[in-house]
């Protein structure tokens, strides 16, 4: 991302990471995440879609999980990021389709990142787990975020509680540039 500064980046990282784990766990819409995402510039969507895609693969997304997310996404199954998703193994290079793309791209990521991180919920963290990203605020517990987050209050979409995001990796997981996977 040129021309921005680390703490941009920063927050950047941090508002991707809150708003992909918040449709993932059901807690934002997929098309306000959408909106979100639509109001960043082309360099931090590029970004975005490198992080969303870390944290799929990281959930071990299978072509299975590509398939149901592509149903979920609404975005037809013959754009590129709809069959990079449906890939043995799946595709993750959705930041270098063309920008024109990148919406489709998000929806199908995020889409399918939400049933792999269902699903490792339901077995690898059954009965809870350590991990900040499983345990966000529900509803009722956070304050309402205004889905149309802009360049300029992108740290809106962070509580001022709850130790959001952690300051530490969670033990086990890689430090990738400062923060875990969410």
């Amino acid at each position: 991302m040129s021309g921005g500064s680390s703490e941009d980046r920063r927050d950047t990282r941090a508002a991707t990471e809150r708003v992909v784990n918040e449709v993932a766990q059901g807690l934002r819409k997929l098309e306000d995440g959408t909106a979100w995402f639509s109001l960043l510039s082309p360099a931090e969507r590029r970004a975005a879609l490198q992080e969303v895609a870390g944290y799929a693969m990281q959930a071990h997304l299978t072509a299975a999980d590509g398939n149901a997310g592509v149903a979920r996404s609404g975005v037809k199954p013959t754009a590129n990021a709809s069959v990079m998703i449906r890939m043995d193994p799946p595709r993750y290079g959705f930041a270098t389709l063309p920008a024109e793309e990148h919406i489709n791209a998000f929806r199908v990521l995020v889409a399918a990142f939400s049933v792999a991180d269902t699903r490792r919920r339901q077995t690898h963290c059954k009965g809870g787990c350590g991990h900040s990203w499983h345990n966000l605020p529900t509803q009722g517990d956070q304050r309402e975020v205004d889905p149309g987050l802009s360049r300029d209050n992108l740290g809106e979409c962070l509580p001022d509680s709850a130790g959001w995001p952690p300051s530490q990796p969670q033990a086990g997981r890689a430090d990738r540039g400062g923060s875990a996977r969410r």
